[in-house]
């Protein structure tokens, strides 16, 4: 019997309401289970184009199951440890099991997502063989819907059922699910990060500037190994990290929910995103162009913008009528305003995030797209040489950090202005409520994303399958496209990192309030960073990130230091060279599967590992500060690397396309060191970032009784700064290349 039921609290309009969440969510999976009979209908194409795709399926299905085989043991060892994070029984069971089923979702939503987009790039393909290029954008983009609608059906089905269960109670095991989806979501990320880029940067040094040949020329013994990566990489890792993000926006908004608003505070988030589910469905269905315009990022701009403008009057109708409250919670400024009873509040901060996933579009947009003048000045910059073109790079994606953090503490700013004159949960609320705003339209979101690599291994077999030029040159527009569109929902995926992770810290203050039994105000003024312990956290977590950032790309280094040897290698063979014999494929994604695998473990030790060890050597108020300076230098680096390496890799696509000399040129070789550099930035280290920032705060949030409790015990201390020194050895410790080429050339 769902509690629901049981309390007196929830009016039948709200259990009927929750009904109606439930049943929206199965609705969003319903559509995705129509689109994938529509996508699957489509044209396959030749033979020697279907066998490429399977040869890319293959690869990418072996790769996720030996990762899901490699953390399995860490999962179900997490999902025993949570069950003793929390103190009643029941709650302590529905954590545990709440973590597994997040995790399992999680996985699903990757796994099914990615295994879609390798049956739908052959598809893109055939359609751009036809010469239709509104087919080939239709064909791709529904693809990369599938998968959004499977994030928001099931992050929406999983924490529906959960509060349906639990009621009051929901928010406590709420942190287990959200803590399962970005586990999975930092190791899917971090391990298909790494074979993605290091199979990328390998094919590209030794194709492209060695042997002058194309990205995805046969030859190549790394071209399947590069498309198998853009598939676990964007689709599968994309996937779990969006989904991850809007589990984790889900548990902040309905813990402050509850603390500020009471249970119309938890019901509310729920039936946003309902309403961003059904948006979602409208928009992404209206995503075409007419064959004479061939404009893709309008059509997908426009199909954004219908979802936004649904959503925003959808979530006002629905606060109108059901978020009234007693005149005494309303503060006397919105009393003066002739609001009395009616509290819009909610609406007005979600509508905030929704302003802000459109800005922050507009922001990624203008310094990716190859039509804007960032993009343009790093190509123009390889016209000097490769050092000139690294400088631009950089440049860009600096100034692309500082834009992005402005608009969002604009954000921030507004969404606190709203609850001005009301206690710090309530602004927290805002703050939460902002981010769900910005994740309403997550349907739309992943359905950008996926459209990247869908359409890239669409050009890849395209290529391969040696494709008139006329279809190769539609190919090669939707991957540009495809490019910015990757760019742009990294941006939002930053983003609402960052904001989930405000949220949570705020939770994590009122955590810690409750359990000391102190005011919320009490305990945040002991997380002053005046406290030289407060200060120290906040320092060692701002040097988190780069630190876990030079642990990805090193690992994208190593292992791209491998394919280039085995490249140049197999090319060797004269009759591999003439094209009459195709190299050992296998070999190479052998390698970059046992080089990801390995390199994965290191980054999630240190993001479980350093929140727990920083609160029992430092305390619970160093852990705050810990959290606080991961997040600000997490956000700068992430939206630097996004960003930069997006610029570089468009500003290669430019010269590719004919511009400053075209292909083979010495332009084109500066063009391509940029985005060989940028490659493990945007699309490994950049990407990890978000969910390590909602990590740490999930394992602070999950700690901080234990750290409460354990906080004064000498023998916890000692044995932390021992467990710390032994992280610190496990992490720094850099394995020998040659002793890993011997290993890795014995995986096949």
């Amino acid at each position: 019997m769902f509690s629901l039921f049981s309390s007196g609290q929830f009016s039948t309009g709200e259990i009927v309401a929750l009904w109606t969440v439930l049943g929206t969510a199965i609705a969003g999976l319903i559509y995705a289970i129509f689109l994938m009979m529509q996508v699957t209908r489509e044209d396959a194409g030749t033979p020697e184009m279907q066998k490429i795709s399977n040869s890319i399926r293959v690869g990418a299905n072996a790769y996720l199951f030996r990762q899901f085989k490699t953390i399995l043991f860490l999962i179900l060892l997490l999902t025993a440890a949570l069950y003793f994070t929390a103190g009643e029984k029941n709650v302590a069971i529905g954590r545990a099991c709440a973590f597994l089923m997040g995790s399992i979702f999680s996985a699903s939503v990757g796994f099914i997502g990615m295994n879609l987009a390798v049956r739908g790039n052959v598809r893109v393909a055939a359609a751009a063989n036809r010469k239709s290029f509104s087919d080939a954008l239709k064909i791709a983009y529904r693809t990369g819907t599938i998968t959004g609608m499977l994030t928001d059906g099931l992050g929406l089905l999983g924490g529906t059922i959960i509060f349906m269960i639990y009621g009051t109670r929901a928010y406590e095991v709420l942190l287990g699910f959200g803590f399962g989806g970005t586990l999975l979501a930092l190791f899917m990320r971090v391990g298909g990060g790494i074979f993605t880029k290091a199979a990328d940067v390998g094919a590209d040094l030794v194709g492209k500037i060695e042997k002058n040949i194309p990205e995805d020329d046969p030859r190549n013994a790394a071209t399947i190994a590069d498309n198998v990566g853009d598939n676990v990489g964007d689709c599968a890792g994309m996937a779990a990290d969006i989904f991850e993000s809007y589990e984790v926006t889900i548990v902040s908004a309905m813990i402050l929910g509850w603390a500020s608003f009471g249970h119309k505070g938890v019901i509310f988030p729920l039936l946003v995103r309902a309403i961003g589910v059904l948006s979602s469905i409208i928009g992404t269905y209206a995503v075409r162009t007419k064959e004479d315009v061939r404009d893709a990022m309008k059509a997908i701009n426009v199909g954004f913008i219908l979802s936004a403008i649904i959503s925003i009057i959808g979530f006002s109708l629905v606060g109108f009528f059901y978020f009234r409250l007693p005149s005494e919670t309303v503060h006397s400024f919105w009393i003066n305003l002739g609001v009395q009873g009616l509290d819009m509040r909610p609406v007005w901060t979600t509508m905030v995030g929704i302003l802000l996933a459109i800005t922050l579009n507009r922001v990624t947009e203008h310094f990716t797209d190859t039509k804007n003048e960032p993009v343009r000045s790093v190509a123009e910059s390889c016209q000097t040489g490769h050092a000139t073109n690294i400088i631009t790079g950089f440049a860009v994606g600096l100034e692309s950090t500082v834009w992005a953090i402005v608009v969002i503490s604009i954000s921030i700013l507004i969404s606190a202005f709203i609850y001005q004159g009301t206690n710090p949960t309530f602004v927290a609320y805002g703050v939460a409520m902002c981010g769900i705003g910005m994740l309403t339209l997550t349907g739309n979101n992943i359905s950008m994303d996926v459209f990247g690599p869908v359409a890239d291994n669409a050009n890849g077999i395209g290529e391969m399958a040696h494709l008139n030029k006329d279809a190769r040159q539609i190919l090669a527009d939707l991957d540009a496209v495809g490019n910015t569109t990757k760019a742009i929902t990294k941006g939002i995926a930053i983003g609402s990192a960052v904001v989930a992770a405000i949220s949570l810290f705020n939770a994590f203050v009122t955590d810690i309030s409750v359990l000391t039994k102190q005011t919320y105000d009490f305990v945040a003024a002991s997380l002053s960073v005046s406290l030289p312990n407060v200060f120290v956290g906040f320092l060692l977590g701002g040097a988190i990130p780069f630190l876990f950032s030079s642990l990805t790309i090193r690992a994208v280094g190593r292992a791209a230091f491998l394919i280039v040897k085995e490249v140049r290698e197999q090319l060797k063979d004269k009759d591999v060279w003439a094209g009459t014999k195709l190299p050992d494929y296998a070999r190479v994604v052998a390698i970059c599967t046992a080089a990801a695998q390995k390199e994965l473990i290191r980054p999630g030790v240190l993001a479980i590992a350093a929140p727990i060890l920083v609160g029992f050597i430092l305390k619970k108020e160093a852990l705050g500060g810990f959290l606080a300076g991961m997040i600000l230098s997490g956000q700068l680096l992430a939206v630097f690397m996004a960003n930069a390496g997006g610029a570089w890799d468009n500003a290669k696509k430019l010269i590719e396309d004919g511009a400053y000399g075209g292909k083979g040129s010495e332009t084109h070789k500066a063009s391509v060191t940029g985005d060989t550099v940028g490659d493990p930035l945007k699309d490994t280290a950049g990407p990890a970032l978000n969910p390590l920032i909602k990590v740490m705060n999930m394992v602070a949030l999950l700690a901080i009784p234990i750290v409460i409790r354990f906080e004064n015990s000498p023998i916890v201390f000692w044995s932390s700064i021992v467990l710390t020194v032994l992280l610190v050895m496990f992490v720094i410790h850099q394995p020998k290349s040659e002793h890993e080429a011997q290993a890795y050339s014995k995986c096949q």
